[in-house]
């Protein structure tokens, strides 16, 4: 049996196959401490679930457009004036199944083949297998603990050629948690408009930022950024609705047409029920409980680090944003792949292993869970490393 070559090339989420087996784990009555998991352990606000629940009464069951409803659009475009000082109308909105499903939607409409997007090591780990599948090339640009884990303007501007047709920016970011300031990001729109290459803008954490930061998006830096970014955006992260699976990107009409346009072949609308519940989450007064959030995270964060930086052979690296600790584990002589497993199989501890991150002598440890469980967790690390 033939089967296709381009996937063949494509590895799985080692991010989902860590959490899937800690859970299959517990499931069989195993005591596992899950640091794995990408979702924040909050619940979904109530007045989100109370609008998912009339939308199911009042009938909303049937096919929507397929790039979103027009009363969802209008309400992201609300949230970007609100959150980001940018002006966008319904034409340049499309909402998709969750973030993911953005940027993959967004890679296949606007690379061709032997096309290279720029990604910044430590990326996310669907970056480039979602790169490859649109029959482009990653091409990734590390970064250094000692410099923020930080790309400077002027890399980028080295790493572009004919070839580069858009840069992956992610802040904060996943897994190391890098939260990109004006200045940083003045430059890095400044080289890109001048190669005349797309900026895509992951924000899906903007809400998660710790120490009085603020995010700022590169789109709203000027109108001229503005034209050359797609920003993708979702509900996941902000308001605890990982499951619900609804993502939005921002940006010029064609793209978005274009991006409609494939979805319509491909996944066809967003479930109506998961969009009408996203709208609610957009225009409810839901600042002050996702304030509350990021300070739970940012305490969460702070034990983490503190435990961490005291323990043998581990070297945390202290996060801006998002809910995961990068950490650095070259002392202990293992490699990410055998830590991992070893710590899972051995102690009942599930981290993510940083090599599918480009960082093979990391670790991703998630905080998205209570404190009691980051104490168990980070004591039993402490025991096994110490043994």
């Amino acid at each position: 049996m033939k089967l296709s070559e381009k996937l063949s090339k494509i590895q799985p989420s080692a991010t989902l196959a860590i959490t899937s087996k800690a859970k299959s784990m517990k499931a069989a009555g195993e005591d596992v401490v899950v640091l794995a998991a990408g979702e924040p352990d909050f619940d979904t606000p109530e007045i989100v679930k109370e609008a998912a629940i009339k939308a199911i009464k009042d009938g909303l069951t049937k096919y929507t457009p397929a790039g979103g409803t027009k009363t969802l659009k209008e309400a992201i475009c609300r949230k970007f004036k609100k959150d980001n000082n940018l002006d966008y109308d319904i034409s340049e909105i499309a909402v998709s199944n969750g973030a993911k499903h953005s940027l993959y939607n967004v890679l296949q409409a606007v690379c061709d083949p032997a096309d290279e997007v720029i990604i910044i090591s430590p990326y996310w780990v669907s970056y480039p297998e979602m790169i490859m599948l649109a029959g482009a090339v990653p091409k990734v640009i590390a970064t250094k603990p000692e410099n923020g884990f930080k790309v400077r303007a002027e890399e980028i501007k080295s790493a572009i050629n004919e070839k580069t047709r858009a840069i992956i920016l992610n802040s904060p970011s996943n897994p190391a948690g890098v939260v990109y300031e004006e200045k940083d990001l003045k430059e890095i729109a400044e080289v890109c408009l001048q190669a005349g290459i797309m900026i895509i803008s992951d924000e899906i954490y903007e809400k998660i930022v710790f120490d009085g930061r603020e995010h700022l998006s590169i789109a709203s830096l000027s109108s001229a950024a503005r034209e050359a970014s797609i920003i993708v955006n979702g509900v996941s992260k902000s308001y605890a609705m990982t499951g619900w699976r609804i993502g939005y990107m921002a940006g010029n009409k064609k793209i978005i047409s274009m991006v409609t346009t494939l979805q319509s072949h491909s996944t066809s609308n967003p479930c109506s029920i998961s969009q009408a519940a996203a709208q609610s989450a957009l225009v409810s007064d839901l600042e002050g409980k996702m304030k509350e959030n990021c300070e739970k995270f940012e305490q969460r964060r702070n034990f983490l680090v503190k435990s961490l930086s005291e323990v043998r052979g581990l070297t945390p690296f202290n996060p801006a944003g998002a809910f995961y600790l990068f950490c650095d584990i070259s002392a202990t002589g293992m490699n990410s792949m055998d830590f991992s497993k070893r710590l899972l199989d051995e102690e009942k501890v599930a981290v993510v292993p940083g090599r599918p991150f480009g960082e093979d002598s990391f670790v991703r440890i998630s905080f998205a869970c209570s404190m009691q469980t980051l104490e168990k967790g980070a004591r039993r690390i402490k025991e096994w490393l110490d043994n």
